[in-house]
């Protein structure tokens, strides 16, 4: 334990790592970062049973999934957005588009959390919706212009002061006068090459042109990746208009991404798309490209200034793919062993409703994908939306957790 806090210690004092305190920078990050208490007592806790969780029961019996496949709520969680499992398997972290984190722990390990309750209720977050871990323990959560890093999130999650510090400071990420009421929810991964990558979702339908050299520069309308200590930013994927979930394929290391295409084109076009990103710098087609091969109407007619790479898949148009992981279990039939499944979060921008599902795509030896429906039945007969699945991770037992924000809640889903 001692060794534990001195080596945190020592990454608060090194000031190489940009976790120094900026200004406006709230005063109990800056008591967090030296390891004092705020004064903060009480946490929220959401209750796992009653009437509320039965009608989510209820909702998941009509969801269809292959033979052999079963889903169960797993925890109440209100504004589940996208999740970071702890590497020890104590506690499932769950951002939100609001101004929490829950922290989901199932403590009988009977497959069902037991408590909910949010993390680090002594901070305030602002859209923390990108929770993600290294492998050795390092929690980080991308929020709107602020990425912040916990180390030993899982030991310090029990108290309301945990150890906490700026990765990226605020108005950092971007710049302030970028922000955005639109596309602001980020996600990250840690590569395999131990950087942590950072999606900007570009806040416009269609970027105009008079931005586009300043979102180049920044990374906005891209995927951007730095060391995890801050250092050493970069813009690592161009030509995105808003990436809401990204995983690297377990054996290649390659960097695959859900992409949300154009609105106002159409109930058919463009497509939703999965991209397969094989070196840095590459470019994935917006603004000049709504989705797939589809040109914008802005940028129609242009010469397009960059060369494009497609998308690995292509996906019913306005379906919201948004998270995304690969399978890395033993649970599930081995055809399922790298395959993808992310989660569709539904339709506005269409006449009829689609989306709202679990979608699994199968990669072949040669890299070609193929993307089709796996759990589904979250819109009824009347078009009605009984829940919007957002994000898909893996549990250590080979079961894997969805979240839905419509709903809020957790699904865990298995193989018998």
């Amino acid at each position: 334990m001692n060794r534990l806090l001195s080596s945190i210690a020592a990454l608060a004092l090194m000031a190489g790592l940009g976790l120094a305190q900026g200004a406006g920078v709230p005063d109990n990050l800056e008591k967090l970062s030296n390891f004092q208490q705020t004064g903060v007592t009480e946490f929220t806790f959401i209750e796992q049973g009653g009437d509320y969780a039965a009608g989510i029961k209820a909702t998941l019996e009509k969801i269809t999934m292959p033979d052999g496949f079963k889903i169960e709520l797993y925890a109440v969680v209100p504004d589940a957005r996208h999740m970071a499992v702890g590497p020890q398997g104590i506690v499932t972290f769950v951002g939100t588009r609001k101004d929490k984190v829950w922290a989901v722990t199932d403590r009988n390990k009977d497959r069902i959390a037991d408590e909910v309750k949010d993390f680090a209720p002594s901070l305030t977050f602002s859209i923390p919706n990108g929770p993600c871990f290294s492998k050795d323990g390092f929690l980080y959560i991308a929020e709107q212009n602020r990425v912040l890093l916990f180390p030993a999130a899982e030991f310090f999650y029990e108290s309301p002061d945990v150890a906490a510090f700026n990765l990226v400071e605020k108005g950092k990420l971007i710049p302030v006068e970028e922000e955005s009421f639109n596309h602001t929810a980020r996600v990250c991964k840690i590569g395999p090459d131990g950087k942590i990558y950072i999606s900007l979702g570009q806040p416009f339908n269609v970027a105009p042109a008079e931005k586009l050299d300043l979102y180049n520069e920044v990374g906005i309308g891209g995927i951007i990746r730095m060391n995890v200590d801050g250092s050493a930013r970069e813009v690592y994927t161009y030509g995105v208009r808003n990436s809401v979930g990204h995983d690297f394929h377990p054996e290649t290391g390659e960097l695959w991404w859900t992409d949300n295409q154009v609105d106002g084109m159409g109930d058919d076009i463009p497509p939703g798309e999965i991209n397969r990103q094989t070196e840095a710098g590459q470019h994935f087609g917006a603004p000049w490209y709504g989705g797939g091969s589809v040109r914008t109407a802005e940028y129609e007619g242009e010469e397009v200034p960059v060369e494009v790479v497609m998308p690995a898949s292509e996906t019913v148009a306005h379906a919201a793919d948004l998270g995304m992981s690969f399978y890395t279990g033993n649970m599930f039939p081995e055809k399922y062993r790298n395959a993808i499944f992310s989660a569709q979060h539904g339709s506005w921008n269409r006449t009829t409703p689609v989306g709202a599902r679990v979608m699994v795509t199968f990669i072949d030896d040669e890299g070609t994908a193929t993307t089709e429906p796996f759990a589904e039945g979250w819109i009824d007969e009347n078009g009605e939306y009984l829940g919007r699945p957002v994000d898909v991770v893996n549990l250590r037992d080979g079961s894997i957790l969805v979240s839905d924000d419509l709903a809020g809640a957790l699904y865990r889903i298995s193989y018998e």
